[in-house]
């Protein structure tokens, strides 16, 4: 199958710097034993959600094309996804939250495209192909839902870090990888889990992200819809486990109606929840989540909005109360009575208005970081921005002129102003100068031998976020994680079940009507003993084949495994369940 990626109109949007989270499906890679997983799992949630899960579920299924039959290929998907407005890409598991928000903001579902081991069929704390996409994809066929799930990703996208997610981040998807990964030992597992353990403890006080991946968790991932009393399953973890599926359904699992206050409640990513969260629809959602987007410093600003971000140590954006964005590494502010009266970036820094870059303040123009005082001048009403071209003329702020500015709150500009710049109201939103010294009290924090000193107009931080104003002012094709999926080389047995696998697959897809399915029950007794699901796959040939004695000798191997490993028990009758039904079609 083709592994390009095909040109979609929706994929054609995606900033530039998201295409570096984007990797190749490589379908081929498929073994036969995974397509036997996928179409397990397929069969038994169709069949148990069926009558657990939303209505949009099994809806959504058919609209967006994927079979229970064979691993989707994404980049088909999409041919079936842009009828709904959206599209699908490949990536290697865990990917920065930021970055996974924003990928959300423009319709796009990022899925991983690796797929779980036989050994962890019911559950894997790694994301893979069967969580994304027979879990998040058939929903978002709900138009109200994909709404829901695009404007999380928007306001998601902003939400402001601390130093602590990022480590938290890099230590959960190592450990998701080590669980998954069929050469890891149980030390491994411990000291990674320990890891994850201890920066969940001394994480300080919640980051916005923090908060909103909350939100999202008892949400688009582990969330229920309806009444307290008879929930259906909506969110994608559920919905792709078929172990958790059915357990939270039990009252093991406390239901909670879905309020505001699931913002702070923690999850543990590698443990069953115990407790869910249920909508009584999928507008409530997007109450709640403007609800918590009035919390947020994208709506509030201020002095909080300034220190979240110095506290996150990383790429910023401040919008000062006349639309000019300053974007950097904010490293200080000085405040006083409560409202910050100067700001400071360290660094790369660039200016922009509406989301667009003013021509030449890039980060080349301010490269060494930048400062501006924030608020109205002392003694004056009237705001800088709010003066009209007289009043500028009166207060000296016009070009070519020797003026000193006294701000509240100790600040004051001294030197020649160069010029202005305006915004589309007219308001001046920059004022630039020469032979210029800025104080706060006696602390000199520019003096004129620094070159140019320009000054950002604003009587207020209206808005702080996460990420620059114009996502063309700073190269963010940086991300490279620490660790990758990892993928051994198979041993000749592994490769030889893999052969008897695809034997069985290709008689039951009528590519090879000859082979002789008891001679691969025979060779499979013989040399993988421990095997259960080829075993199941062989039976549900031998029943709808009328071939009795190849049945019962399926039965009696099975029965015998049950023996040896009772940790599969389930997993063989839930199979044998299954073909009594003589399949499932959706």
């Amino acid at each position: 199958m083709d592994n390009s990626i095909e040109s979609n109109p929706i994929l054609n949007r995606l900033p530039k710097h998201l295409l570096q989270f984007i990797k190749p499906q490589n379908y081929e890679d498929y073994s036969a034993i995974d397509q036997a997983v996928w179409r397990y799992v397929m069969r038994k949630n169709v069949d148990f959600l069926s009558k657990v899960a939303h209505e949009s579920y099994l809806e959504g299924l058919r609209q967006t094309g994927i079979s229970i039959e064979n691993i989707p290929n994404m980049y088909g998907m999409n041919r079936i996804l842009k009828n709904i407005g959206w599209a699908a890409v490949a990536v290697d598991g865990f990917i920065p939250p930021n970055a996974f928000m924003e990928f959300q903001a423009y319709n796009v579902l990022v899925i991983a495209s690796d797929i779980r081991q036989l050994e962890h069929i019911e559950y894997t704390p790694a994301p893979d192909i069967i969580h994304e996409g027979a879990g998040h994809a058939p929903i978002i066929a709900n138009p109200e839902y994909a709404e829901y799930l695009r404007r999380f990703g928007e306001i998601g996208s902003k939400a402001i870090s601390s130093a602590k997610d990022y480590e938290l981040y890099e230590a959960v998807r190592k450990l998701s990888i080590i669980k998954e990964a069929p050469n890891s030992t149980q030390k491994d597992i411990d000291f990674a889990e320990k890891d994850v353990e201890n920066l969940q403890k001394n994480m300080g006080e919640p980051s916005e992200m923090a908060l909103i991946r909350n939100l999202h968790w008892w949400t688009v991932e582990y969330g229920l819809i309806g009444t307290v009393e008879n929930p259906k399953i909506y969110g994608a973890g559920l919905l792709s486990s078929i172990g958790e599926s059915a357990w939270c359904m039990t009252n093991a699992v406390k239901k909670l109606p879905y309020t505001i206050d699931a913002t702070f409640k923690d999850f543990d990513i590698t443990k069953p929840q115990p407790q869910l969260y249920v909508t009584p629809d999928f507008a409530h959602l997007s109450l709640i989540l403007e609800e918590f987007a009035n919390t947020m410093a994208l709506r509030k600003g201020g002095l909080s909005g300034i220190q979240k971000l110095i506290n996150s140590n990383a790429l910023g954006t401040i919008e000062l109360s006349t639309g000019i964005q300053i974007s950097g590494i904010f490293t200080n502010v000085i405040e006083d009575n409560g409202k910050p009266v100067y700001i400071q970036t360290s660094g790369k820094t660039a200016l922009s208005y509406r989301e667009k870059e003013l021509i030449g303040h890039g980060v080349e123009n301010h490269n060494q970081g930048f400062g501006s005082p924030i608020g109205k001048l002392k003694g004056i009403n009237l705001a800088i921005e709010d003066m009209s071209p007289r009043d500028l003329s009166a207060y000296n702020i016009y070009e070519e002129r020797i003026v000193t500015l006294e701000f509240e709150g100790g600040i004051t500009i001294s030197g020649e102003i160069i010029t202005g710049k305006r915004n589309l109201q007219g308001k001046i939103i920059l004022v630039s100068f020469k032979n210029c010294t800025v104080k706060h009290y006696n602390t000199v924090l520019f003096e004129p031998n620094c070159g140019i000193y320009d000054m950002a107009v604003g009587k207020e931080i209206v808005s702080a976020f996460s990420g620059p104003a114009d996502l063309n002012s700073f190269d963010l094709i940086t991300h490279i994680p620490s660790t990758q999926t990892v993928h051994i080389k198979k041993s000749e047995k592994q490769l030889q079940l893999e052969r008897l696998y695809q034997q069985i697959r290709d008689y039951r897809e009528g590519k090879n009507t000859t082979i002789s399915r008891t001679k691969v029950l025979e060779e499979l007794i013989k040399n993988h003993s421990n095997d259960w699901l080829l075993t199941v796959e062989i039976y549900e040939l031998a029943v709808f084949g009328n071939e009795t004695i190849l049945a019962n000798n399926c039965l009696e191997h099975l029965e015998s495994i049950k023996q040896n490993r009772p940790e599969v028990g389930r997993l063989i009758d839930d199979g044998l369940e299954i073909i009594k039904k003589k399949g499932i079609a959706i």
